[in-house]
């Protein structure tokens, strides 16, 4: 399992490629960058990568809706030239709040959506060319620099239409809340089979947790409490948090001393996680210290 860090910079360019060099100097395998209110993360992942060698980076994850596929499929294509191959796109649908109630858009038939994005955006990405004629995107068009081995593109998926979606047509999924018993018996099961059915090569994995490594394992389960509680009620997370038998998302915080994180990121390993997003959240003593006991974990 690839061990990565979610970056804690993405209020700013400068602050995202300080992430990635620290984390490339330290010798983690990638850094993800979330696309919520504050830097485009695909642009901001460019110019890190330009910047910085050694390291994957990665979104965590791009809104499809706002954005149409060609335009996203270029942006992406343009990035993993400025990365010299070592970007992955993240996306996904987002939120029904977010798109309808912020942006002012159509949340309708989100899976027939992302099926039919995924149809032209991969082609694109990957032959330079998308001929699709379907109901939400009827798309005829070239798209120069397409290369057949990437960039990768995982698919914030968590029900079973949406795994079985990003199976068929995309390289794998990026998870968030979502703990090891349901990557385990869920996750990772479905989008397995979805993928050996379509002939493709076994998808990556990207789960992403809170993690701290810490002497006060109550103080930092209430902050987590604080700090991911939008979570909790969102209902794509809210399905997995109940999934996985848990109040909140500080029930799938990876909390403690340094056995306990060590153990419990072994867990998502053995969940047949491949690509480990640790999103730290503590002091800067504790995050000093959750990174060493991840860097022992390579």
């Amino acid at each position: 399992m690839r061990i990565g860090l979610g970056s804690l910079g993405g209020s700013s360019v400068d602050g995202v490629v300080a992430d990635a060099r620290r984390a490339a100097e330290a010798g983690f395998a990638s850094v993800w960058l979330s696309n919520v209110f504050a830097v485009d993360a695909i642009t901001a992942c460019a110019v890190a990568g330009r910047e910085v060698d050694g390291i994957e980076l990665g979104t965590f994850v791009v809104p499809t809706f706002p954005r149409h596929p060609h335009a996203m499929a270029q942006q992406a294509a343009t990035a993993d030239d400025a990365c010299r191959g070592r970007f992955v796109l993240g996306i996904g649908l987002s939120h029904q709040v977010v798109i309808e109630s912020m942006l002012g858009l159509s949340f309708e038939a989100p899976a027939r959506h992302m099926r039919e994005y995924l149809s032209v955006l991969m082609p694109l990405l990957r032959e330079g060319q998308a001929a699709h004629q379907g109901e939400v995107y009827r798309v005829n068009a070239p798209l120069e620099r397409a290369r057949p081995e990437g960039p990768p593109v995982v698919v914030a998926a968590l029900g079973p239409v949406m795994l079985r979606i990003a199976g068929e047509l995309a390289d794998g999924t990026a998870t968030w809340m979502t703990g090891p018993r349901t990557l385990a018996d869920h996750i990772v099961p479905r989008i397995t089979e979805a993928a050996e059915a379509a002939g493709r090569p076994a998808p990556r994995v990207v789960a992403g947790l809170p993690v701290c490594v810490t002497t006060d394992p109550d103080a930092a389960r209430e902050r987590a409490s604080r700090v991911f509680a939008v979570y909790g009620g969102l209902p794509s997370y809210r399905a997995m948090l109940d999934r996985e038998g848990v109040e909140g998302p500080a029930g799938v915080a990876i909390v403690g001393d340094e056995e306990a994180v060590g153990a419990a990121v072994r867990r998502m390993a053995d969940a047949g996680v491949t690509d480990f997003n640790a999103a730290l959240f503590g002091s800067d003593d504790e995050n000093a210290r959750t990174r060493e006991v991840l860097l022992a974990l390579r």
